[in-house]
């Protein structure tokens, strides 16, 4: 693994110094490449489905692991999306000149070497490659087992357009060593590594963080909440429910908490209800849901603690904003939360005192997404609170440095 390692950090120097046009013609022609290869990425996927079928994963999982022409296509378009955005290497973040007349710039560089750990999705796999090289980055990519020949023909058929333009392979590779000792060894790697982007399951995210000695930027569970007040729109708020529940279930930002004013829920409740059952959604709900409607068990504190991604829902019916804001604060995971009202200060109240990487007025929770916040793709979506927070875009995967123009001064 060293050699792979050193010969991704070399390969670092020459993606750092392309500049912005290049970068964008080189993941244009990415997008038109998977294209010409949809059906062997098609024959691929389908190892990798007929896999999951013998080892019984989720209907979620799943979902997450198909592609057909249509995804492929996505894929194409992220690239395109991302080589159309902005340049975010080498702009001047703040600049002066200090009382001895040295002219001081900050200005944004790329990180390095980026380790991203990751599960089930292969679209991951050229999203987070496009966003990396765009922002001046190497990709080491570690993807499931689950996910192996669809990651592997997503990156040869990536790689064959990096050497078609005279880069080395090693700026986007998937790791070699896949196993847990691979994983292992290469968190600690911080002599080739510069940062490692883990995102999936809650135990993933765990023993990175403990095991590391590479920084980590955390993309961890998504426990989002809606929260329904007394002053909402109900038809908007019936909306809004439904869709950051059932829309797609098993994404980290689809809702597995929806919160009720009580002085609502004996009107809106069964309307949920009805519309939920549409849905296929199995409800979970605390004593006084359990005296409105019909559910399907008792929610527990576990329950509450769990990110399903799955068609279920808690339900809870609560005193007020203050009483939804330390039931949020209890058990969300930082990543969405949303409320659902027509009175502005109850609004600003929950949108200030809310600690989560992002929060909605009005809006389902679905649309924490690099794609919808105008960066193309996300390598990810951070519940940290250091460096990137949200939806992690180009802008997110740079650092700074600072440049100073002198002209003969000394101390």
């Amino acid at each position: 693994m060293v050699d792979f390692l050193e010969k991704a950090k070399e390969s670092s120097r020459v993606v750092s110094q392309l500049d912005g046009a290049k970068k964008s013609e080189i993941l244009n022609r990415m997008a038109d490449v998977l294209l010409e290869n949809i059906e062997p990425i098609v024959f691929e996927n389908q190892k990798d489905l007929e896999y999951a079928g013998t080892e019984g994963l989720s209907p979620a999982m799943v979902d997450r692991l198909f592609l057909d022409e249509k995804r492929i296509g996505d894929m194409a378009t992220s690239l395109r999306e991302i080589a159309s955005l902005k340049e975010p290497v080498g702009r001047v973040l703040d600049g002066w000149i200090n009382d001895i007349g040295l002219r001081i710039e900050k200005v944004s560089v790329p990180i390095g070497v980026i380790g991203i750990i990751y599960e089930s999705r292969p679209n991951v796999t050229s999203d987070t490659a496009g966003l990396c090289f765009k922002s001046g980055n190497v990709a080491i990519l570690k993807g499931g087992k689950e996910a192996e020949n669809s990651n592997k023909i997503i990156a040869l058929i990536l790689q064959s357009v990096l050497e078609e333009f005279g880069i080395p392979k090693e700026a986007i590779s998937l790791l070699p060593d896949s196993s847990r000792e691979g994983v292992a060894k290469m968190i600690k790697e911080d002599a080739f590594i510069d940062l490692i982007i883990p995102r999936g399951g809650e135990g993933l995210i765990r023993y990175v963080n403990s095991n590391a000695t590479v920084p980590v930027v955390k993309h961890d569970k998504g426990l989002c909440h809606v929260y329904i007040d007394k002053d909402a729109d109900i038809e908007k708020a019936l909306d809004i429910a439904i869709n950051s529940k059932t829309q797609r279930v098993g994404v980290c930002n689809a809702m597995e908490t929806l919160l009720v004013d009580f002085s609502i829920a004996d009107e809106v409740l069964p309307k949920l209800k009805e519309r939920f059952d549409e849905k296929g959604t199995e409800i979970k709900g605390c004593g006084t849901t359990e005296n409105i409607i019909e559910v399907s068990a008792h929610a527990t504190d576990e329950d509450f603690n769990t990110e399903y991604l799955a068609n279920i829902l808690n339900v809870k019916v609560v005193s007020g904003v203050f009483e939804a804001i330390n039931h949020i604060s209890r058990y969300g995971s930082g990543h969405s939360e949303a409320i659902v009202t027509e009175n502005y200060t109850t609004a600003e109240q929950f949108m200030n005192e809310i600690d989560a990487s992002t929060i909605y007025l009005n809006a389902s929770t679905r649309f924490t997404d690099g794609a919808v916040f105008g960066f193309g793709a996300e390598v990810g979506i951070s519940t940290n609170k250091l460096h990137a927070r949200g939806p992690m875009g180009i802008n997110e995967l740079t650092t700074y440095k600072y440049k100073v123009y002198g002209n003969g001064q000394i101390k």
